[in-house]
């Protein structure tokens, strides 16, 4: 029987001529070879070149990396930003005070001079990819070990870095695609003088908030506006008043169009990471253990930060996009075990891993290079299984524990320079002068009583849930001195380091000696827990040396197993396009989801009681005297969200969602609850993608905030 079902499980995907057109992220450059004519068979009316070309104007220009994780559009000849508002919402906290509260109140700048400078805000054009994998490969061959082999791509990778970076102002990198069986170089052109031109009150753009964070229907206006500036000749340049805005290249029009189930649209945008090609064994691990202990560390920091943040508006507004950036993949790695159990992928990556050892035992050429890998597989993930635990605690409850260890390591150089034999007091100088210019932005959102608490809760978990002997000495050592009272330990570091206010720093710097450096607590800690880190990091490499061995077989075998099927890579934050449809999807039995929200809506989830439906009064004025203007559908309706079943995942957030000619018609935002399992396998049935509506951007710029003028920038389609 069970052969049975392998064969028939090849014969169906082995005979399947491309995957589904609502899965896959595809990377532009390939359109043409790839998918243009089943893009075209679905309705798309474009060209593979008005996507994407390094010959003339295309869509590729007006896509953006928005800062370190999102993406964003050009949308106007001026280089007026949209994205999403949790995407802007870092930078919009960081502007923001009591007096001036832009997360609660909103901000719509009424002209180009009254637009707020984000410092540190960048968003990258990209330039062109080129196809760099033969260059990568020279000097590699199949008789290294998987170091030989990383310390030859290593230089390789930095040589063509360094050719295609060589008298121009451009950032290049090289990205591996298909689990290292294909190399690109990926030029940018960075801006760093974003300013934020608007954004709605926090009641709007986070409406809902964790309580319908990942989950349809949806009543969310999810989005923020910025302009990029550049200097006078065109290029990049760092703030100043003498800059001018972009001059776009490309831009996208706005449709405010109605649309019904079927209609073709397409997604543009940088999706950060998937696991399509993880193994069952990888999954089982994810599961079983390191998805409960990422929710298990971050439930406890989120605790923390709450019991503060609730009593004290000052602390709510330093620690709001903290916060938020903790409970987003606190709620998706709860919701991708439920749905990985629920569908059971494991079951479905079993199936294709059978069928591939059986297609490698079949030849004797395949057995020899294919036919260990899934043993590799199993033979890695069983010896990862020791330490796997430790190294997600190190990640989750260490490194992203308390700021004030890492924050401490800063100033480990500066011990170290003075330290030395014979100081080199100018160096000692440049370094102080840049430390102290950071005081103040680290000090502005930090409020000590909550990372004391953390550092007590992490300590804890970290003793309790992790062997002793993974654990450094230094916790040890506490844990035992202070008889498992971390609180009591939190607080006579907090007491005694010299990082943790503004004025102990601040101290420090205006007298620093390598020993008060090397001596503080906080310093001891950083040392202590990366002294044992590196102690197991030679035990972990070989583990990490078969997964990429067996990974990179894999998909080479896969690709060669079916070579009628058109395979995409995995998600690397680099600009991919996925096409699909518009329309809703069953969840569970008797149960149907339309596939858009209205304002309705949100006056029936309203809860003044409740800070997650809490609305703007000027709004629900506005809904109540149905107060449109020209954005509401045919039926009079205001529409708020919808679905598609695009492809995306986590760095698509603020991906332009586009209908078949390029126009704009909404900002995709968040992945569907029930489909959480998305990044390792796509679902047809059940993946959605949730998309704020254009019309309710445009509505709630023009009608609650009152930005004509934002509007007028825009060209309309009506």
């Amino acid at each position: 029987m069970k052969k049975l079902i392998i064969l028939i499980f090849a014969l169906v995907i082995g005979f399947q001529p491309a995957l589904k057109a609502d899965e896959g992220m595809w990377v532009p450059m390939f359109l043409k070879q790839l998918n243009i004519k089943d893009m075209k068979k679905m309705g798309f009316k474009l060209s593979a070149e008005d996507v994407y070309s390094v010959n003339q104007s295309s869509l590729k220009d007006a896509i953006i990396i928005f800062g370190g994780g999102c993406t964003g559009e050009i949308v106007s000849p001026e280089g007026l930003i949209f994205t999403n508002h949790h995407c802007g919402y870092g930078s919009i906290q960081k502007v923001s005070t009591i007096e001036h509260d832009y997360l609660t109140d909103g901000f719509w700048s009424k002209s180009k001079a009254e637009e707020i400078p984000i410092e540190g805000l960048t968003v990258k054009f990209l330039v062109r990819m080129d196809d760099v994998t033969s260059k990568m490969f020279e000097g590699i061959s199949d008789t290294m070990t998987e170091g030989e082999r990383n310390e030859v791509l290593s230089t390789n990778k930095k040589a063509i870095i360094e050719e295609a970076t060589k008298d121009n102002h451009y950032k290049a990198i090289v990205e591996n695609y298909f689990a290292g069986n294909e190399y690109y170089l990926v030029i940018y052109e960075v801006f760093t003088d974003i300013r934020l031109v608007g954004a709605p009150p926090e009641a709007v753009g986070k409406y809902g908030a964790d309580t319908d964070n990942w989950m349809w229907p949806r009543h969310t206006g999810d989005f923020s506006v910025f302009r990029v500036y550049m200097a006078a000749d065109g290029g990049p340049a760092e703030y100043s008043k003498d800059n001018v805005p972009y001059k776009s290249k490309h831009y996208l029009p706005v449709s405010i169009k109605d649309r019904k189930p079927g209609d073709f649209v397409f997604i543009m945008g940088n999706p950060g990471g998937t696991d399509r090609y993880m193994t069952s064994y990888g999954i089982e691990q994810a599961i079983n253990e390191s998805n409960p202990a990422i929710v298990k560390i971050r439930t406890a920091k989120l605790d923390v930060m709450r019991e503060f943040m609730d009593t004290d508006p000052k602390v709510r507004l330093q620690y709001s996009s903290k916060f938020a950036r903790t409970a987003n993949y606190w709620k998706y790695f709860q919701g991708q075990t439920k749905a990985l159990k629920q569908l059971k992928v494991a079951d479905e990556k079993r199936a294709i891993e059978d069928s591939f050892q059986a297609w490698a035992d079949a030849d004797e050429k395949r057995k020899e290079k294919y036919g260990d890998v899934i043993s590799l597989f199993e033979e890695a993930y069983n010896e990862q299984e020791a330490y796997n635990l430790s190294t997600w605690y190190f990640r989750e409850a260490f490194y992203r524990g308390t700021e004030l260890i890492p924050y401490a390591a800063s100033f480990r150089k500066l011990g170290t320079l003075l330290a030395a034999d014979t100081v080199d007091q100018e160096k000692v100088d440049e370094l102080i002068i840049k430390l102290r210019g950071k005081v103040d932005g680290h000090f502005k959102d930090y409020y000590k009583p909550i990372d004391e608490k953390l550092m007590a809760e992490t300590m804890s978990l970290y003793f309790w849930d992790i062997p002793q002997d993974q654990q450094p000495a230094v916790l040890i050592e506490n844990a035992k001195k202070y008889q498992g009272d971390f609180t009591k330990w939190a607080g006579d570091v907090f007491r005694t380091t010299h990082f943790a206010d503004a004025a102990s720093v601040e101290a420090l710097l205006d007298n620093p000696t390598a020993e008060a450096i090397k001596n503080d607590p906080a310093i001891a800690l950083w040392n202590g827990f990366f002294a044992k880190y590196m102690e197991m990091k030679p035990l972990s490499m070989p583990v990490y040396d078969k997964l990429e061995k067996a990974n990179r077989l894999y998909v080479a075998g896969l690709r060669e197993q079916y070579p009628d099927k058109k395979f995409y890579p995995d998600a690397n934050f680099t600009m991919r396009l996925t096409y699909g449809t518009v329309g809703g999807y069953s969840p569970a039995d008797a149960e149907e989801f339309k596939f858009y929200t209205t304002t309705d809506g949100i006056l029936q989830k309203e809860d003044p009681n409740n800070p997650d439906f809490t609305l703007p009064s000027k709004l629900k004025e506005l809904i109540l005297a149905k107060d449109f203007g020209p954005y509401a559908n045919k039926k009079g309706e205001m529409p708020v969200a919808f679905l598609s079943n695009n492809d995306i995942t986590g760095g698509n957030s603020g991906s332009p969602i586009m209908d078949a000619h390029g126009n704009l018609v909404g900002l995709a935002f968040d992945g569907n609850w029930e489909a959480m399992s998305g990044d390792i396998s796509f679902d047809s049935k059940m993946q959605r993608t949730i998309n704020v509506d254009v019309r309710y951007v445009l509505f709630i710029i023009d009608k609650l905030g009152g930005a004509q003028n934002i509007i007028d920038e825009l060209t309309i389609v009506k």
